[in-house]
């Protein structure tokens, strides 16, 4: 849970409106706050773990530079999977060191510290240390060239009754789980001051650092090819077990127990399958030890989840982070207002605008809320808008950046991964969907902005126009970006030169990047990775379990059978199973698992892959501001002080148009650039036009006055005729719209007529 920026007063928004700050780091409440040399050593680790990943993402290396070799300094490119399990690492030592099982009160100064139970934590450094001992040996002996080879590569004969199965058992794994489910469970009871390290923690960060030295050490030898058989090493289930539980413990700290829960139930599923009737149930039933030696490969925890995260994201996670330092938060948000302020309704439209631009630098929707929200939803309420409101526009608007090219969030890139289409084809066809969903919050926030008579904002409230023009140099990263992308470069390539972009333009600011600043951007970076890195393994636990159950191919049979009824119906239980599996995760989360369940099912029915697969994607995106769950409203609540539940109905209403969009594009793949540009211009416009509709009938205002209830019914239907993209229903379509002016203009309809009811009596 993230900590909101302060309201401004009403002082301050008599005051011009300039913002400050919006892409400062949001404190979670259980973030810990060192100091001293607590501080430095973590600021350390983290701009460390930042700068391994940039170097490695771009093959340098220390010893081909020099010609000096390092002792224990890797060669880079790292081998694949080794390079994950070190990401993944990384991040679990990372997160259990910064955050803590519990939150802490911000009025609470001197917390009553648990010297027991820190006692107790700090004794199980022992296993765990036993633990790492038996895993270098294991490193040793595999190096040492006295095992026999098999094609080339070292075999590890950890069979029942061998020295080497009795030490994995009893000197490593029995230890290790030892270690990892007592922190984790002490960790729950133990409390420490806010700057201080916890012993359970530090337990933790090292086991996740003893389950990477094992696999990286068995993961050399033949073993590997025994991943998902029962004759994995049973060594490799140990690891794997302790390492999913200590994924699922930082999951919850860092995003709460929605995800944690849904994996929970995956994972009970997979061991219960055979119980099971209908189309969940499996012919036999899986052992401990073949199921978890699966779920550590890159059919599950090492698969595409993790793939990204360790490339695409942590690398726009690091230019985020040197974006921030030079403020370019700030100038987004400022010129958002200098923009669209004047407008009626003003801070709403502001919202839209800012969140977009925000959207292309920050990741998650919540965390796009408490950024902009904190300035806009004040702002909002002051011009007329009532608190709920204002929530549920932020939610929207920044439920959207997900969505907007190029950076798209961590979705896009999973989904080039899972698909094998370039990224740059992705955000391309990206483009008409997300000009369609914010244009379809515009247009409900514009009619809402004319119902009420709301003003804009007065000039003087504004941030100067001239002054703002005058820094558009700091658009240059975003561009060099576009521009590189679609030179041909490679995404990492195009996000190191956009980075390092990041760093020159802000030579040009106030806020230059030295030394000391680019350091502190890679700390920024290491810190704001955990979570995602958390999300992504976690949702690789799912990944793995859809993978070896099959569950994933019954939902696309079940989808094929719907299809024999109706195609509409099969899309429309796709839809649900996307929005259901994405309510309280994370968009990443949401689509990967949802790209598991559902794409392929969508596939088989004939649907592009491309289409299909864009389909997912904006449902789980919607997902955050869908009831019950909506992370993205539940954040705006927070900040107007609303009610979340009503705050989530209203960015539902609000966000309504959005929800049609992905069956736009399904019936005329235009909309997604596929087709001739007359084409697809023409499907942009109809569409365009259609949520023009859609947003007319429900917020009731069509063409500069309100609108009679049987007016708004068919406004909605005229729009659901642009949804197809054919000439005849789009001129139906326009034919109704026509029709209905001239009923509202000429006939003037009372627009406060409701229905007549007759009662029985």
């Amino acid at each position: 849970m993230t900590k909101s920026k302060a309201e401004p007063t009403d002082q301050d928004l008599d005051a011009p409106i300039l913002a400050e700050g919006v892409d400062e780091e949001p404190v979670e409440s259980n973030r810990r706050m060192f100091e001293g040399n607590a501080y430095l050593l973590m600021a350390g680790l983290a701009t460390l773990y930042a700068a391994f990943h940039m170097i490695a993402l771009n093959g340098v290396s220390i010893s081909d530079w020099t010609g000096i070799e390092v002792p224990l300094l890797p060669q880079f490119p790292l081998e694949t999977w080794n390079f994950r399990i070190v990401h993944i690492s990384g991040a679990l030592a990372l997160g259990f060191l910064l955050f803590s099982a519990h939150t802490f009160s911000d009025t609470e100064t001197a917390p009553k510290e648990t010297r027991l139970m820190s006692l107790l934590a700090a004794l199980l450094i022992v296993p765990a240390l036993i633990s790492a001992s038996t895993a270098i040996g294991f490193r040793s002996l595999i190096g040492s060239g006295t095992l026999p080879e098999m094609s080339g590569l070292t075999t590890w004969g950890a069979f029942p009754g061998t020295e080497i199965y009795t030490n994995e058992v009893w000197w490593f794994g029995v230890p290790l789980l030892i270690a990892t489910f007592g922190a984790i469970v002490l960790g729950w009871f133990e409390r420490r001051g806010r700057e201080r390290f916890a012993a359970s923690d530090v337990v933790l960060a090292l086991c996740g650092i003893v389950v990477a030295m094992y696999l990286i050490a068995i993961y050399g030898t033949a073993a590997r090819n025994s991943v998902g058989t029962p004759f994995v090493p049973i060594g490799v289930a140990f690891a794997a077990t302790a390492g999913a539980a200590m994924i699922l413990e930082l999951t919850r700290r860092v995003a709460g127990l929605a995800l944690v829960i849904i994996t929970g139930v995956f994972l009970l599923y997979t061991f219960t399958a055979h119980l099971l009737p209908g189309i969940l149930t499996v012919q036999n039933p899986y052992s401990w030890q073949r199921f978890f030696g699966h779920v550590y490969s890159d059919a599950g925890i090492l698969g595409p989840t993790t793939a990204v995260s360790s490339t695409y994201i942590i690398l726009f996670i690091i230019f985020a982070a040197f974006l921030q330092a030079s403020k370019v938060g700030d100038y987004f948000v400022n010129f958002a207002f200098a923009t669209a302020g004047r407008a009626r309704g003003g801070p709403a439209k502001v919202a839209i605008f800012a969140s977009g631009l925000m959207g292309m630098i920050n990741g998650t929707s919540a965390g796009n809320v408490v950024a902009t929200g904190s300035l806009t939803i004040p702002l909002m309420k002051k011009v007329g808008y009532d608190k709920k409101t204002a929530g549920a526009v932020e939610a929207a608007a920044s439920t959207g950046g997900q969505i907007m090219p190029p950076i798209m969030g961590a979705g896009a890139f999973i989904m080039a991964e899972i698909t094998g289409i370039p990224y740059t084809e992705i955000a391309i066809a990206a483009i008409i969907p997300a000009v369609l969903y914010f244009v379809s919050i515009y247009f409900m926030v514009d009619f809402e902005a004319a119902k009420l008579g709301m003003r804009g904002m007065r000039e003087d409230e504004l941030p100067k126009f001239n002054k703002l023009v005058r820094q558009v140099y700091l658009f240059i990263p975003i561009i060099i970006l576009i521009v590189a992308l679609f030179m041909g470069y490679s995404v990492i390539r195009a996000g190191t030169l956009a980075t390092v972009a990041a760093a020159v333009v802000s030579w040009f600011t106030p806020h230059r990047m030295g030394l000391r600043s680019i350091l502190k951007a890679f700390e920024l970076a290491g810190i704001m990775s955990i979570q995602i890195i958390a999300v992504c393994a976690c949702a690789g636990i799912i990944v793995g379990v859809i993978s070896l159950t099959g569950v994933g191919a019954r939902f696309s049979s079940v989808l094929l059978d719907l299809a024999g009824v109706s195609q509409l119906l099969a899309l429309f239980f796709a839809m649900c199973i996307a929005i259901l599996l994405g309510m309280g995760m994370p968009t990443t989360a949401a689509y990967a698992v949802a790209a598991s369940v559902v794409a392929p099912g969508l596939v088989q029915l004939g649907i592009p892959m491309l289409t299909a697969h864009f389909f997912v994607f904006y449902f789980a995106v919607l997902s955050a501001i869908t009831p019950p769950v909506a992370l993205a409203s539940y954040a705006a609540a927070g900040i107007s002080g609303a009610n979340p539940m009503e705050t989530s109905v209203a960015s539902f209403k609000i966000g309504i148009a959005a929800f049609i969009v992905p069956y736009m594009f399904f019936y005329n793949s235009a909309i997604l650039m596929d087709g001739t540009w007359p084409q697809i211009a023409r499907a942009g416009v109809t569409a365009t036009f259609g949520v023009f509709l859609l947003s007319s009938g429900v917020q009731g205002w069509f063409l500069g006055s309100r609108s009679a209830w049987f007016l708004r019914i068919m406004l909605i239907f005229a729009a659901l005729f642009m949804i197809e993209g054919g000439w005849i229903t789009d001129l139906i379509g326009v034919g109704l719209a026509a029709g209905i002016y001239f009923v509202q203009k000429v006939l003037r309809p009372d627009p406060n007529a409701s229905i007549p009811v007759r009662g029985a009596d």
